[in-house]
């Protein structure tokens, strides 16, 4: 089965105004966004609270929620209604209860696995869901770089449910893009890569073009 794969922009911000900068700037080449959300406690960053977060009605959006808690904000989940919700394996309660009330009302459901989960662990969770995300990088920071290893996470998910989507968190940049783009993901969410620089446009269209490319990057 040939897969498509997206290159979706994240969005990490403390403020209110850092964060409309950084929706403003991915404003002329997507239409899907990664928007991550911690509470400072199940990581060390406290972003922009939830409640808080916005997006153009066009768009997708997919919630990443950093919450060792997540059903305390189901309900400001549940008025925004994004195109996916994605919690933690690790979080500290059962998060069946939590998928099922999403799903409920139509909303994705996702799950994310930090470095040191293994997945077949978590399987009743990945026998519910939608999407699975792959965690490769620092929790609540971007830019830190990529842990390929865990790549391998990839085939072993994808074996136990093959029509999952499956996304990559952590370190997407120029010089991982082939790699990841050729490891059987559907989704490849890019932070510091765009935010950081003065051309996103340009430079999220270097990543896509990436994607067709073959080979080892030299």
């Amino acid at each position: 089965m040939i897969r498509t794969v997206t290159v979706v922009p994240a969005v990490l911000a403390e403020s209110k105004i850092e964060y409309r900068k950084q929706i403003e700037k991915i404003n002329n080449f997507s239409r899907r966004v990664h928007i991550d959300v911690s509470d400072g406690n199940f990581a060390p960053a406290t972003t922009l609270d939830v409640s808080n977060i916005w997006w153009p009605k066009e768009w997708k959006a997919d919630i990443h929620l950093m919450a060792a808690y997540p059903s305390q904000h189901l309900d400001v989940i549940l008025k925004l209604k994004p195109s996916l919700c994605i919690l933690h394996a690790e979080a500290s309660e059962d998060l069946l209860p939590i998928f099922a009330t999403l799903r409920q009302n139509e909303i994705r459901t996702g799950l994310a696995l930090l470095p040191s989960t293994y997945p077949g662990l978590v399987k009743q969770y990945i026998d519910y869901v939608d999407h699975v995300l792959i965690f490769a990088g620092q929790l609540g920071v971007q830019g830190s770089p990529a842990d390929m290893m865990q790549m391998e996470k990839i085939g072993i998910v994808r074996s136990m449910k093959p029509e999952l989507e499956i996304g990559w968190d952590g370190g997407a940049n120029k010089t991982t893009m082939r790699a990841l783009a050729h490891a059987d993901l559907d989704v490849i969410n890019v932070g510091s890569a765009l935010s950081k620089v003065d051309n996103p446009t340009e430079v999220y269209h270097e990543l896509v073009a990436e994607i067709d490319k073959n080979g080892v990057v030299l």
